[in-house]
């Protein structure tokens, strides 16, 4: 039989910490793809290539590099704590920077792939005619890359729900605050509870299942 009072609080801190890093990565993953997918610069291979890194480095490397920075002796960290006197280690909002990081790669690629389909004469035409940049993109580039902006937001969304690694490093295990589904679910592995962690492991795999169903009938439907 399920405890309730303790199965509940992990996945209340993975739906939050998840829908806030999923909106987070579709603005950013958004706004970047966009200008990746219509920049000529030089050494566009190179930025493609870091913006890419966090999806095939191990998420312990990830969650290192992430500590460092936002550690109290870490560059962002200090900025954190002096502007907002407080530190982001071991928080909810750390869980939600890693699982930021680790979506982004996965969101970026997909949007770009979107936008590279839009064909630029039809953007070229609408400026013809006397249309804005802001309304070529809300008109003409965001209708037709629309799909596969939502599959990436869902990916997104589905990667960030089964962050562990890197959330272990930089969030930490803390029930009730910090701990998410994975980090659940090892913790009560570790400590023989098998139907705590076979409830919460239904409960992940439910909701990733549901992003990756959307996410794949939005790709079939743009193809």
């Amino acid at each position: 039989m399920t405890d309730w009072n303790a199965f509940l609080p992990p996945v209340f801190v993975t739906i939050k910490v998840s829908l806030l890093a999923g909106a987070i990565v579709f603005v950013l993953a958004l706004l970047t793809a966009h200008r990746m997918a219509r920049s000529r610069i030089r050494g566009r291979s190179a930025i493609d290539t870091m913006l890419l890194l966090p999806l095939v480095l191990p998420p312990t490397v990830v969650g290192f590099l992430l500590l460092v920075l936002f550690g109290r002796q870490g560059w962002l960290g200090q900025t954190f704590e002096m502007l907002f006197d407080r530190t982001i280690v071991f928080t909810w909002g750390a869980a939600v920077v890693a699982a930021v990081v680790v979506a982004f790669p996965l969101a970026y690629r997909t949007m770009r792939a979107g936008f590279e389909g839009v064909e630029k004469e039809l953007e070229d035409a609408a400026r013809a005619q006397g249309a804005n940049e802001w309304q070529v993109f809300r008109h003409i580039t965001m209708p037709l890359a629309g799909r596969s902006l939502t599959a990436g937001f869902l990916l997104g969304y589905a990667r960030g729900l089964g962050e562990f690694g890197a959330t272990l490093m930089i969030a930490g295990n803390i029930p009730g605050r910090t701990q998410t589904l994975p980090t659940a679910i090892y913790t009560a592995v570790d400590a023989g509870r098998m139907p705590l962690a076979w409830a919460w492991t239904a409960a992940i795999v439910l909701l990733s299942f549901a992003m990756l169903f959307m996410a794949e009938r939005f790709n079939t439907r743009s193809r």
